[in-house]
């Protein structure tokens, strides 16, 4: 059962600084805010928002500066700062693994939103990492399947993950209409976030797809029951997850029944779109089965997880500003 701190009684205001305030990123961030009676939302002229001394001096004015910037120019923002009582939230990948930082999963373990509210710096995951690790990490931590398990998966998400440049590109004349499979080197920049918070000894072979829609993001776990330490049907893994996750208010485990969790045998990739939910699914067979966890790659894989975990380091109530 997860238990959250209790919110902290007040009526301040909270100064929050977007650096990349024009990216995907930082614009769905100003979209949650902007109805927030709590958030002072620091302004930076648009022709200064590469202008280091501009930048430097609204980090340090605010009490969370939100850095949708990438990975390099997050590195050099976080060297501006010098106020302590400034929180970083960094979306880059840049710091996601670093011993300093972080992980900005709420979720993760019952221990993590006591992190997040202790710290300083939080680092927030990636959205294929975040949807694997949520739906592998009960399995490990269970020790239904072993930490040395060598595991495959693949993701398909919505273009908009690609950022400005990939949304033009679909967006264009020339339309993109057939899914794309890439990182086809195997060695994707989510994969060390993926093996370190998954618990697991050996990282995933993990292959993901962009397709031909805005957004929504699906990962899906290949499981053989005989990588158990014991035997598990669908349903004995489905209760895994759903006594791991029991009272997180942003995770669904659905039942195990195909029919309702499918339209026609047809799985539906944006049905989490909009939201900051994150919905999980054993699908299968005693012999062979699917772990699939399914998010807003723009919500819970980008923005919403970095106002959550904003939201947890307050010490505010956790879903403010989120659904």
């Amino acid at each position: 059962m997860a238990v959250f701190p209790k919110p902290i009684s007040h009526t301040m205001t909270y100064k929050v600084f977007v650096d990349g305030q024009e990216g995907t990123t930082g614009l769905q961030i100003n979209e949650y805010l902007a109805g927030r009676r709590d958030i002072e939302v620091l302004q930076i002229d648009s022709a200064k928002r590469k202008d280091r001394e501009a930048r430097q001096r609204l980090i340090n004015a605010s009490d969370v500066t939100f850095l949708c910037l990438p990975d390099a120019a997050a590195r050099e923002s976080v060297t501006l700062v010098d106020n302590p009582g400034t929180c970083v939230i960094d979306a880059s990948t840049a710091h996601r693994i670093d011993p300093g930082w972080v992980y900005g999963l709420p979720e993760l373990c019952p221990e993590q939103r006591g992190r997040i509210r202790a710290g300083k710096r939080i680092a927030n995951p990636g959205c294929h990492a975040s949807a694997f690790i949520l739906a592998l990490r009960p399995l490990v931590a269970s020790d239904l399947l072993p930490a040395a398990t060598q595991l495959a998966a693949h993701s398909i998400t919505g273009y908009s993950g690609g950022g400005k440049a990939m949304i033009a590109d679909y967006q264009s004349a020339e339309r993109i209409d057939a899914p794309r499979p890439y990182a086809l080197g195997l060695t994707h920049k989510h994969l060390p976030e993926m093996q370190r918070y998954a618990g697991l000894a050996v990282a995933p072979v993990f292959q993901p797809i962009v397709g031909p829609y805005y957004k929504g993001l699906a990962v899906t776990i290949y499981l053989h029951p005989q990588q158990f330490s014991r035997p598990a049907t669908p349903a004995a893994v489905r209760s895994i997850l759903a006594d791991y996750y029991a009272g997180e208010p942003f995770i669904n485990v659905a039942p195990v029944d195909l029919d309702a969790n499918t339209d026609g045998g047809f799985f539906n990739v944006e049905a989490s779109n909009g939201s900051n939910r994150v919905d999980l699914f054993v699908f299968g067979n005693d012999e062979r089965m699917l772990l699939v966890a399914r998010l807003d790659n723009l919500g819970k894989g980008a923005s919403g997880a970095a106002v959550q975990s904003m939201n947890v380091h307050l010490g505010v109530a956790e879903n403010l500003g989120l659904v």
